[in-house]
């Protein structure tokens, strides 16, 4: 089925897409700019460095206000009176539903797959520093959002270069919206279809074609509402989805326990010395490890890219109090989900098998072998809910995108392209819709984490004033 996909799309666009993530995410930039690729990819040193600078300027927020964090999302803090459409927890949920999603099941397998173990600390790393680069651009994003008189709010990283920075700056906020409405079609939208449509494929024999159709129109009945149906859907659908991939994960550790230690010992060792060929694995060089981790930690996590400050933006809160709530999507989407999925592959062995697939059929391959059939039921159903859920949330982001750009009226536009693109993705090829994806998700990062760096020090004055008033007792607990 995978040749008939092919066929469907022109070799044309593969090739493109493979230019476009080399450019993105790989060596091409040095070669555009003609200087020496010796180093590591130039959009994984910005992500890192800024995450690094963030967490040390802003004296480890992701340690500090943990527990307050927590608390704000018990509503110990809540304010009716605060502007915005959607609770914290309907926030926190419906930013989860878009970075807790397949990624977490294939693009882990995508990381084991390319990297080798060692990819996965990379992807810890990336996600600790992660908490704190989302705590700057969700703060910033609410300081600088806009509300209309009716209550409706508008916000994301092309709203805080607006109303943040001068004005030689704001081309690069219609920059981002539009990078973000094509991300929204493809990291968003046809990765996620893709992978919904594999895994029904493989596990129940459904025609990628139906699929695709199947969740168009599911989709429709989620968009019209916008997002406070989002909302509501994202905070039913992701409570259920992670518990019930966790435990199911958990399963096979708990099953193999003893196998644990020789299992970190694996991640820690590639790490640091790479990974050598394993049965039909290749191995890799550290440098590509390191890539591989950040890379799908990125983009399971969304730090770094700004989008999720746009679900956030919707909620009823102090700028400050929902960039702490932020900051716990990386430590859910990345430290938790994401490694539960990868202890699965390893103690299962299926990461260097190649009869067990790519992506989402990996992971299908690896509960199978443990559970059986019911294992790779259980996959397929948790593929669908989180396809589905990040779909729906990324619809938001793109359609802030296509609202920026060209006003409320172009949004019946976006959400009818949007549906068209689910059904793309079904029928199309991995290799193309994860070159996309990643080509322009990556794009993202470059005009909101200058933006994010710009703003800092008025975030900082910020976050000591809210800490003095909270150590103080001014700000208070319901």
């Amino acid at each position: 089925m995978e040749e008939d996909k092919q066929s469907l799309v022109p070799s044309q666009f593969l090739e493109l897409s493979q230019k476009m993530v080399e450019y993105v995410w790989g060596e091409g930039l040095y070669k555009l700019v003609g200087i020496p690729a010796y180093g590591y990819p130039p959009l994984v040193i910005l992500l890192i460095s800024a995450g690094v600078f963030f967490t040390l300027y802003l004296g480890f927020p992701q340690l500090r206000f943990f527990k307050h964090a927590i608390d704000i999302i018990r509503g110990k803090y809540d304010n009716p009176e605060d502007q915005g459409e959607i609770s914290h927890f309907q926030a926190l949920c419906t930013a989860l539903s878009a970075t807790v999603g397949i990624g977490n099941i294939a693009g882990v397998a995508v990381a084991l797959a390319l990297g080798g173990p060692g990819a996965i600390f990379w992807l810890w790393v990336a996600g600790f520093i992660g908490m704190a680069t989302k705590f700057t651009e969700v703060s910033l994003a609410l300081m600088y959002r806009e509300v209309s008189p009716q209550g409706v709010t508008r916000g994301g990283p092309m709203y805080t270069i607006k109303n943040g920075l001068s004005k030689v700056f704001h081309p690069l906020a219609g920059v981002y919206a539009v990078f973000i409405i094509l991300s929204s079609m493809g990291a968003g939208n046809m990765f996620q279809a893709n992978q919904m449509a594999s895994t029904l494929e493989t596990s129940l024999g459904v025609a990628p074609w139906l699929s695709g159709l199947i969740f168009c129109i599911f989709a429709s009945l989620v968009l019209i509402g916008g997002i406070k149906r989002i909302g509501q859907v994202a905070g039913s659908l992701v409570p259920l989805m992670v518990v019930l991939y966790f435990l199911g994960a958990l399963g096979i550790v708990l099953g193999n326990i003893s196998m644990v230690p020789a299992m970190f010992a694996e991640i820690f060792n590639g790490a640091l010395y790479g990974t050598a060929a394993v049965g039909g694995f290749s191995g890799v060089m550290v440098k590509e490890v390191i890539a591989r981790g950040i890379q799908r930690a990125v983009f399971s996590n969304e730090a770094g890219m700004g989008s999720a400050a746009m679900a956030h933006c919707a909620a009823k809160t102090h700028p400050l109090q929902e960039g702490m709530v932020a900051l716990l999507e990386p430590l859910v989407d990345t430290i938790i989900v994401c490694t539960i999925t990868a202890m699965a592959l390893m103690i299962t062995g299926v990461w260097h098998m190649s009869e067990a697939g790519v992506g989402a059929d990996m992971t299908a391959f690896a509960f199978d072998q443990f559970y059986g059939p019911a294992g790779r039921g259980l996959v397929t159903m948790t593929v669908v809910l989180f396809a589905f859920s990040t779909i729906i949330s990324w619809s938001y982001y793109g359609e802030q995108g296509a609202t920026y750009l060209f006003g409320e009226k172009s949004i019946k536009y976006y959400r009818a392209s949007f549906i068209f693109f689910i059904f793309i993705g079904a029928i199309s090829k991995l290799e193309m819709v994860l070159n996309f994806s990643d080509a322009f998700f990556g794009m993202l990062a470059f005009p909101n984490i200058l933006a994010c760096a710009l703003l800092i020090k008025k975030l900082k004055g910020k976050l000591q004033g809210y800490s003095k008033d909270l150590k103080e007792g001014k700000i208070q607990s319901l």
